[in-house]
């Protein structure tokens, strides 16, 4: 039997060494006892006497022993939790989609539908969203599992408290509560459950950031339901006074542009968000047909072909990219910059652009490195949805007890 949340947690001292067991199984995988201790610190009675706990309570599990060194059997601990899920839902121009994965991110369900992008109207793309979480909450009941944690993600700023959408202008809103909205179409829904909200750019950073060890200053800029990204700097992201950091869609860099959504002249949307795109590109029509997302990849793949109109387009919204680029760069100075969203694809000529126009900085020697490095995001387009799910594991991971059942 499962052990109490009493019993196994004792104080915050041995609720930080049951977190720091967990998070190195979480992130480096199955790990021996010998293994967990060398990188944590802690004493290997320490960790043996923790992994008893956590095994009690069925949070970790021992695989079968494997031939180690010396001939001797060693045997791995991996994230087990059987009864807890961690389910995301999230909402962009085009698509609601909920997602069911277990503790180590091993996806359990998943289930999309277009919305229609009724501008301006968030409760009809939010009785879609609700619809498509109770089909995954029903799929984690009969998979004999409870939520634990419920991350709401959002193509836009978000701030407050409790979190809110500020803004949204794929979708034409003002500031909406979608948290409020879900659990109000969702009577159903654990009040135990913890519904969160988060743009998708800084999940996204986090989830690419997490593949890329060592680096601690990183630029994300993406684009697939309009264009935005995430700032990181020591490791952590930088949100800003009011959680509108990122928004980098929104920077004016095309002097006397075009009137943007929110407000401002010259927006880097205005000039390469993928509306934009796909009119030059004469695409549009394919967004009704086969949604925003596949349409994109097209796009993309005609870009790549050549082909004239989606070729001239691109040419278009190059130049922007790449002075939007510039200047973030000197402004954070990082280490790294990912292109993610289907921009991810378009990575050569984006870097090809942003070198033209590198300032020529002397140092000592009288060189300037060729900083920062420029890299695809791995990730497609499920980016945010997995930063989604390690955000929410992270926290889980952080208070052991939260795993335990009820």
């Amino acid at each position: 039997m499962p052990r109490s949340a009493r019993s196994l947690v004792s104080g915050d001292v041995r609720r930080h060494n049951l977190s720091l067991v967990l998070g190195y199984v979480a992130a480096a995988g199955p790990s021996a006892r010998s293994e967990i201790a060398t990188a944590t610190g802690l004493t290997r009675g320490a960790v043996t006497a923790l992994v008893a706990s956590l095994t009690d309570a069925r949070v970790l599990r021992e695989q079968p022993p494997q031939p180690g060194g010396a001939g001797r059997p060693v045997t791995r601990l991996e994230l087990d939790a059987p009864e807890v899920a961690i389910v995301v839902a999230q909402v962009d121009a085009d698509t609601a989609t909920a997602l069911v994965t277990d503790l180590a991110g091993t996806e359990l369900h998943r289930t999309s539908r277009q919305h229609g992008r009724p501008m301006g109207d968030p409760g009809r793309v939010l009785d879609l969203l609700a619809t498509v979480v109770g089909e995954a909450l029903d799929a984690t009941a009969a998979l004999g599992r409870r939520i634990a944690e419920l991350p709401v993600v959002v193509f836009a700023p978000v701030g407050g408290e409790p979190a809110v959408v500020l803004a949204d202008t794929d979708l034409g809103w003002d500031a909406v509560d979608v948290a409020a909205g879900l659990r109000e179409r969702l009577p159903e829904l654990d009040p135990g459950a913890n519904v969160t909200l988060a743009s998708d750019g800084w999940l996204a950073a986090l989830a690419e950031r997490a593949l890329l060890p060592g680096v601690d200053a990183l630029l994300y800029l993406k684009s697939n339901s309009g264009i935005g990204g995430a700032i990181v700097s020591s490791g952590l992201i930088l949100e800003g006074a009011h959680g509108a950091g990122g928004a980098l869609g929104h920077l004016p860099v095309v002097p006397d542009g075009r009137h943007c959504e929110c407000g401002q002249r010259g927006c880097l949307v205005t000039v390469a968000g993928p509306d934009v795109l796909l009119e030059r590109a004469g695409l549009t029509n394919l967004v009704g047909e086969r949604g925003l997302g596949a349409t994109l990849d097209e796009l993309a793949a005609r870009i790549l072909a050549g082909e004239p109109l989606a070729a001239a387009a691109w040419r278009g919204a190059l130049p922007w990219i790449a002075r939007t680029l510039q200047i973030l760069s000197l402004a954070v100075d990082p280490e790294l910059i990912v292109i993610g969203g289907y921009w991810s694809r378009l990575t050569a000529s984006i870097e090809a652009a942003f070198r033209e126009n590198r300032p020529t900085i002397t140092r000592g020697d009288g060189s300037w490195p060729a900083v920062p490095a420029i890299e695809a995001g791995r990730l497609g387009s499920d980016a945010a949805l997995l930063g989604a799910v390690h955000e929410a594991r992270d926290r889980l991971l952080a208070d052991p007890q939260l795993l335990l059942a009820r």
